[in-house]
């Protein structure tokens, strides 16, 4: 199950609201969206992917299923309700015994075999009714990140202790030096009915309207579509609040496979640097006396001097220039708002 959306406001301008990072190609020719398909593409593994999508984004996902995923089922959600939602509208199309692998579409994962095998674990572990979820290797005391606390061993994996939102640097550190912690990426493993009963167990309202706006709604062919009014009547929740920190079912698979959900200018430059280089320059630019700096621009030339740890981004009629250390505040940029 591939879940797609965004605000698209912490890649502004190259993001926006229009047409969020999933279906950019940030990192090469092919876009996020696009590899998340390829990676799960092997039939032999994986069944037919279900997208769960806005209207306003189906015709890009459309366009670019056509490599990868052309027999993909697709969701589409009159409007954003956060993912425990999304996820179960995906689950209410399959049959209750089917494992879901729950896969965002706009992460960057250099090990596409890693994760495979992350997955052929987690989806054992699900038959037994566990949830699953994606343990990343922690490589560095992040503080945009949620963490994962491990418990007990359990056979291919472990049974989670605690979930923990997004620490301070301090709490964060403490959690890279303790190494019983990893990164909750977001991936996640579970029989379709079993997260139902789970979700319908601890939020009964949630699963309730949801589950009304399936039925409600258009569920022939490829495309799903939700009655309207009844989705309006959702009230939207994370799966990590709705159903993964309530559960005593919640379990998680360790893996380390070159994970990063790009979720700032900073993570992406991280990315795109080479070893040997001190900059990263996408489109017409240099740089002169200054290390840390990333251009990204689609048109005008530019020039940078003697200026560290930078991010310059053109599109467009659009320009952002910012510290390398205050990217996580690019969304509160009015221009980025009205976009």
């Amino acid at each position: 199950m591939v879940l797609c959306g965004g605000n698209g406001t912490r890649l502004w301008p190259r993001s926006r609201a229009t047409m969020p990072k999933p279906f950019i190609p940030l990192l090469g020719e092919q876009t996020l969206f696009q590899a998340t398909l390829e990676r799960c593409a092997d039939r032999e593994i994986f069944a037919r992917p279900v997208v769960v999508i806005g209207e306003r984004h189906l015709r890009f996902a459309e366009k670019q299923v056509e490599a990868n995923a052309p027999d993909a089922l697709f969701v589409v959600e009159p409007f954003g309700r956060n993912t425990a939602p999304a996820i179960a509208l995906a689950a209410l199309a399959l049959d209750p015994d089917e494992i879901m692998l729950v896969c965002p579409s706009d992460h960057h994962i250099t090990d596409p075999e890693a994760f495979r095998n992350a997955a052929r674990i987690a989806a054992q572990m699900a038959t037994e009714d566990w949830l699953v979820a994606f343990g990343i290797a922690a490589t560095a005391p992040e503080t945009g990140y949620g963490y994962i606390r491990r418990g007990e061993a359990l056979d291919g994996g472990y049974r989670v202790q605690r979930f923990v939102e997004k620490p301070d640097l301090d709490t964060a550190l403490g959690f890279l030096a303790d190494g019983g912690y990893a990164w909750n990426g977001g991936i996640f493993a579970f029989r379709a009915g079993k997260f139902l009963a789970e979700l319908s167990r601890h939020r009964p309202n949630l699963f309730a309207t949801t589950k009304c706006a399936f039925e409600r709604g258009d569920n022939a062919g490829a495309t799903i579509h939700p009655d309207q009014e009844s989705f309006a009547e959702i009230r939207g929740e994370s799966v990590d609040y709705a159903v993964m920190e309530n559960t005593d079912h919640a379990a998680m698979v360790d893996v380390s496979m070159g994970w990063s959900d790009i979720g700032n200018w900073d993570a992406l430059f991280r990315e795109r640097q080479l070893p040997s280089d001190d900059n990263v320059i996408v489109g017409p630019g240099e740089v002169i006396g200054a290390t840390g700096v990333m251009i990204d621009s689609d048109g005008p030339h530019v020039t940078l001097i003697g200026a560290n740890d930078l991010v310059v981004v053109v599109d467009g009629e659009d320009i952002l220039v910012t510290a390398r250390g205050a990217v996580q505040r690019v969304r509160e940029a009015s221009r980025c708002k009205d976009q």
